[in-house]
């Protein structure tokens, strides 16, 4: 099928897409915070982020790029006003006997360069992401449903991390601990691509039996910005 009419409507786009939008602003919020998990070392948010690829991979493949392109956008303006309010708050004069903060600037105030790293990066890596995943589904003539998932990511996943870290990190860490970060983010989020896919598998095709739709790019407009 590759009629994407904007007049469809369907049942679980609108939950996919609550889900993405709450699994980015989630992890910039957890990005302040570096963590160990045996010998990786990456910052909080990689534990829930690359759920978000593995969404955007749903998106594109049953209901196409431009479907993804709009919810690529509605999450990158959630994350830029959460950016702009966090800021607001950190720099407004705490009220008398509300002593956290400085607390307050430590953790959150990180949160508007996480979220400026995290929007630059998502941008890049999203859209890659789906454009990729498009192109190779046209390719393979929709077989093959593992190929584009994990090959999309290990692209889009690479840009990502790699401008993420050094736009968050650079600078505020020595570098040894960027690279472990940018090596430890990119293997944790590729491994849980390729452990998911299983699951990948079953969401994409019961929502293509459910939805009534399997879209293929062929006469797509891949702008990342036309609406």
């Amino acid at each position: 099928m590759d009629d994407n009419s904007n007049q469809t409507q369907y049942r679980y786009l609108d939950l996919i897409t609550g889900l993405f939008v709450a699994v980015l602003l989630i992890s910039n919020i957890a990005s302040t915070k570096i963590v160990q998990i045996w010998r990786f070392t990456f910052d909080g948010g990689t534990i829930l982020f690359p759920l978000s690829y593995i969404f955007g991979d749903i998106l594109t493949e049953v209901y196409g790029y431009s479907k993804g392109r709009r919810v690529i956008w509605i999450g990158f303006f959630s994350a830029l006003l959460m950016a702009l309010t966090l800021g607001i708050i950190s720099i407004l004069k705490p009220a008398p006997g509300w002593a956290f903060q400085e607390a307050f600037i430590k953790i959150l105030g990180q949160a508007p360069r996480i979220v400026t790293a995290s929007l630059v990066a998502y941008f890049c890596g999203e859209f890659l992401n789906s454009f990729i995943l498009a192109k190779i589904k046209i390719f393979t003539k929709g077989r093959m449903l593992w190929v584009r998932t994990i090959g999309s990511t290990v692209i889009g996943e690479g840009i990502d991390t790699l401008l993420f870290v050094l736009i968050a990190f650079l600078g505020v860490y020595e570098w040894r601990l960027v690279f472990l970060i940018i090596v430890s983010n990119y293997v944790f989020k590729v491994g849980l691509e390729i452990l998911l896919t299983p699951l990948t598998y079953g969401i994409v095709g019961g929502l293509k039996r459910r939805e009534k739709v399997d879209y293929f790019d062929y006469k797509t407009n891949f702008n990342p910005f036309k609406f």
